[in-house]
């Protein structure tokens, strides 16, 4: 399973499936990230965590713990 901490600066991938439950999900869905949506890898911090993407012409930061949920190809 390819994920979006997997994901090299640079690359527009597009989200294939959101996995988490509850509240977590609810709140990668409420920041705009859903499936079918590209998104921009923008930067990731020198540790790797967090990762800087681009979605829906915004910026957001995401945690590694929650990049890891977002399956893309």
């Amino acid at each position: 399973m390819n994920t979006l901490k997997n994901a090299k600066i640079g690359d527009t991938v597009t989200v294939v499936k959101l996995h988490g439950e509850g509240a977590v999900k609810r709140r990668i869905m409420d920041m705009g990230i859903t499936k079918g949506i590209s998104v921009y890898i923008r930067k990731v911090a020198p540790l790797g965590d967090p990762i800087e993407v681009t979605v829906r012409g915004f910026e957001l930061s995401l945690r590694k713990a929650d990049a890891e949920m977002i399956e893309i190809e």
